[in-house]
């Protein structure tokens, strides 16, 4: 294979041995590897980056960053690791970190109206892993602007592990592994988000 070819396909049959394949070839600086994982993964990252910050051109900019700070990492990516676990982790930091530089002034909502920013959601997959949840399923499509008022409402250590396990699907295990938590510290995180956010849903 040369320089700047991608692993082959038949290399790596699971998406997550493709991935690793990918993530091995990109830390040897095989740019088309990286920009596979680019293509891969951005859409899921960009998600969660709207999910926590709450508007399109923060998430953009904070994919960005993201995607620049794993370029970075990659010899520093440890195996016993999923690529993706490790994304999320990526794009979670770096959505906190743009979080914490915002300027006071400027409010979850700031950018778009609410209908505005539930259509984004939408379009963005805000509920695609909701039905496959069932024990986390607290809302339904229709009430995508409640949804979203309560949500940003809630404190950031609240927000981002309800995204992560509620919204994208991902297990206690692997919302534990990107926060760097226990699970039963987690779990009670959670418990406390949940509550949360449905005590913020009945105020509406």
């Amino acid at each position: 294979m040369g320089a700047g070819a991608e692993p082959e396909d038949g290399a790596a049959g699971q998406p997550g041995d493709r991935d690793a394949a990918l993530l091995a070839s990109a830390a040897r600086g095989n740019q088309a590897a990286f920009d596979s994982l680019v293509r891969r993964h951005t859409p899921r990252m960009y998600r969660v980056a709207l999910r926590i910050t709450g508007t399109p051109a923060e998430a953009e900019d904070v994919v960005q960053e993201a995607w620049i700070s794993a370029w970075r990492g990659l010899s520093g990516f440890r195996s016993e690791s999923a690529v993706s676990t490790w994304l999320y982790r990526v794009v979670t930091n770096t959505a906190l970190a743009y979080i914490r530089r915002r300027r006071p002034t400027v409010s979850l909502d700031a950018a778009l109206t609410p209908g505005e920013q539930s259509r984004s959601l939408l379009e963005s997959g805000l509920f695609a892993d909701t039905r496959a949840n069932p024990e986390g399923r607290v809302v339904r499509a229709e009430e995508v602007d409640a949804v979203l008022r309560a949500i940003s409402g809630l404190d950031v250590s609240q927000r981002v592990p309800l995204v992560l396990r509620e919204l994208e699907g991902l297990s206690y295990e692997e919302v534990a592994e990107v926060l760097q938590v226990s699970v039963p510290a987690l779990r009670s995180r959670l418990h406390r988000a949940r509550v949360a956010l449905l005590a913020k849903l009945r105020e509406q």
